[in-house]
Parts: structure tokens; sequence; C-alpha cells
């Protein structure tokens, strides 16, 4: 069926439409990396996003049981220029199409995926209605992703527990992914996975060696109502924060945060550590940055930053033990150059006391 991708900038792309759904509403963001769309399709990150690939050829792998990110597919559309019908690998289980039928997922096919990462680039990230009769569509229904809160869509409702290490670590979760919680096993850590509401007064009944703000959807400002929580968790436990855990743990200290014009998301970003001047090449996915003028009195300092557009990539505090990063050290899609850094939070756990000892 043909389908139609209207932009809020009033631009149209013609493909063609899988999906029984006539009309659908989004944020439109583009993603570079050549694999990594089953991971994408699972990233409780990209909720509320359409996704479009620059990668010329998407499904050629197909989708296996052991890539997904949680347990239901996550993006509201996927958009790409060719989709290949089947999954030619030993470990695929279906082709891309059928799991996203399967799981009511639009995917547009045929579409020149160039011509829109340019108008995003230009413009920025806006939203989009993938539509069947472009006749009849109005933005004016719909809500900005920008103005809605989509973490409690996300989140878990009850505590769940991973693994049987020696480090206890308790991690909230505001749509983590589950590489996050299978590194931190994999070093030796026994997780217990809590909503992201969860008060300060039952993270400390859980007597945890540290504490991981995860990654998640949305605009951190929405969050506001959670800082002072997240203040005194991060005064009383070695912390670390992932993406949205590093945006909000910013702000929590009286940081700010601001909307890149269009954000980072793909699997070769390159970052450099500003003490040791390594550069590593990150897997990312934001829309969100923390502003480096903001951090005066904070007690945060910037570790990161991203080559590309010197933007905050991850903080180190001065007093407490606290560092986040803006990009993904476990991954998937993309390089494990920096998966060393939950070795380097683990380290955090065996100082009880408040002196720094990241750097």
């Amino acid at each position: 069926m043909k389908g139609f991708i209207v932009l809020e900038s009033g631009e149209m792309f013609e493909g063609i439409i899988h999906s029984n759904q006539t009309e659908v509403h989004g944020e439109i963001v583009f993603f570079t990396g050549m694999t990594g769309y089953q991971e994408v399709l699972s990233d409780p990150s990209f909720k509320g996003q359409m996704v479009v690939f620059t990668y010329p050829l998407i499904g050629n792998y197909g989708i296996n049981e052991s890539d997904f990110e949680s347990v239901i597919p996550q993006v509201d559309a996927l958009i790409v220029s060719e989709l290949s019908s089947e999954g030619y690998h030993y470990e695929s289980g279906s082709s891309l199409l059928s799991y996203c039928e399967g799981h009511g997922v639009p995917v547009v096919s045929g579409v020149d995926t160039r011509a829109i990462v340019k108008r995003i680039r230009e413009h920025g990230d806006m939203r989009a209605i993938i539509t069947t009769d472009p006749s009849t569509l109005s933005f004016d229904k719909y809500t900005s992703l920008d103005q809605i809160d989509v973490v409690p869509t996300v989140s878990c409702d009850e505590p769940q527990t991973f693994g049987t290490g020696d480090h206890h670590i308790v991690l909230v979760d505001f749509g983590y992914k589950k590489s996050i919680v299978d590194s931190l096993v994999k070093n030796g850590c026994k997780v217990t996975l809590v909503p992201y509401q969860t008060t300060e007064q039952e993270i400390k009944q859980l007597n945890p060696d540290g504490v991981l703000y995860s990654n998640g959807p949305g605009n951190p400002k929405q969050l506001e109502s959670l800082l002072p929580t997240i203040k005194k968790v991060a005064e009383q436990f070695p912390t670390m924060g992932i993406c949205l855990g590093h945006q909000l743990l910013a702000l929590a200290f009286g940081g700010d945060t601001e909307k890149l014009t269009f954000g980072h998301r793909g699997a070769n970003q390159p970052v450099i550590d500003m003490e040791t001047k390594q550069v590593y090449m990150t897997s990312q996915n934001h829309s969100y940055v923390v502003k480096e003028e903001s951090l005066a009195g904070t007690g945060f300092e910037a570790r990161y930053m991203n080559i590309n557009d010197q933007s905050i990539e991850g903080l180190i505090h001065t007093k407490h033990p606290i560092f986040t990063v803006q990009f993904h050290p476990e991954a998937h899609p993309g390089p494990s150059d920096s998966d060393q850094l939950f070795q380097v939070f683990i380290e955090m756990l065996q100082h009880k006391g408040r002196e720094n000892v990241y750097a």
C-alpha cells in the first residue's frame, strides 16, 4: 500500500507502508549505524520516535532471539530505503518485516531516506505523520514528545533481580537496556532493577553497594519532581548515570540541559576522555545534552567530550564518587571500546568514604 511521510515542515515523502495502521504520529529521527536495527527497534530510549535508517539496506540478517534490548518493540515506526524480505543469517528466526507486522510496528520502505536525513540536519528533529491519506492529516491533535513524560510507559512496575554477584547494584529504570544488566552481571554484580519513581528510603532499604541511573526516552526536565531524590541518593552511594541518567544527575545538582538540533544516534560517535586523551568510538542515542556553562557550582566537571560537536559526553563529580556518560558503554549496537567503564564503577564500590576515586 502506498504510504506518505509528512514532516512538520510540510514536506512529504512517498513509500510503501507495511502496516494496518492508517496514521502514525511521532518524532522523526535518524540512526547512522550500518547494523543494529534489532537493538534500535527494542531500545526503550526510542519510545515515541520513528527512526530513519541512513544505511540503504535494512533487514538482511533478520531477527534473532538474543539481540533484543527489551521484551517488546519500542519504536513508533521504522523508515528504510530498501527492506530485505529475508534474514540471511544462521541465527535468524524471522524477517524484520514479519516481526514488525506481528507486533504492530509500521515499516515504510522505498523511501528517499537521504533526503529526509538532509531535512532533519537542516531543520532539526521534528514531528512527522505516516499516513495513507495526507489530505486528512493534522498535527494539531497530537502533542509534541518534548511535552510528554514517556518514562512511565517503559519503566518496570515491580523490582526485579538479576545475577548473584558480590556487588549489589540498584538500577533505577527509566527505560533500561537489557545490555546494561548483562554487562553488570558479567562483571560480578547482583542487580536489583527498580521503578523510576522508587524513593530514597526504598533504595536505602535495599542496601546497595552502588546505584546506576539508566537510559530512557524523552525530555529529562519532564522528571523534575524526581531530582531531589536523585541528589540525595547520589550523595550517599557510589553512583553512575547513563544517557538520561547522566542528564538527570546533572539537573539534580543544579546543572541544565538543552535539546540538540538533531541528536546523536548511531554506533560510530567519537568521544575523547579529556584527562587521558584516549578516544573511544561509542554507541549513542540521545536528543538532549548537558550545557557546559551550567556546571559552575554543581561540583561536576566535564570528563568526556564529543569530538564532532564538542558537546559533553560525561561528567565526574569533584566531591562525591559519581560519574556519568552520555554514550552507551554497553554498546549493542556498536563498538565495545568503553565497556571497561563498568569496571571503573565497580572499583568505586570498594571505597566507602566520600573521596572521589574515579580520577
